[in-house]
């Protein structure tokens, strides 16, 4: 459910997206085609949001992507095991579209 809600509120606004099921999913599918942006949420079915921040900073062919931390764990703990593990922003749930919009775009420069 929050996974289509922000694939309609992103491409409403303009952009392509390409979901992933989990981690595993969205690691394999930016290895096959690296995406402008990565947004990723923390809890994730086989995979959390860490896990794969960390693995795509690790990887030199992924290291420069952009990466929004998207989460509905809003501790201080967490934000910063988010910024910790790579991501460029980290954003709380629940997010209006125009915060969402405003925050890709600012990334993507």
């Amino acid at each position: 459910m929050a996974r289509t809600l922000l694939r309609l509120m992103l491409v409403r606004a303009g952009f392509e997206v390409i979901e992933a099921e989990n981690g595993y999913d969205a690691l394999t599918k930016i290895d096959a085609k690296a995406p402008d942006v990565v947004i990723l949420d923390v809890m994730m079915p086989e995979m959390d949001g860490f896990t794969v921040c960390e693995k795509l900073r690790a990887n030199a062919q992924t290291a420069h992507l952009p990466i929004i931390m998207l989460s509905a764990k809003t501790d201080q703990q967490s934000i910063k095991r988010g910024k910790d593990a790579g991501a460029d922003e980290y954003l709380t749930k629940p997010i209006s579209h125009d915060e969402l919009t405003r925050h890709v775009h600012r990334i993507l420069g």
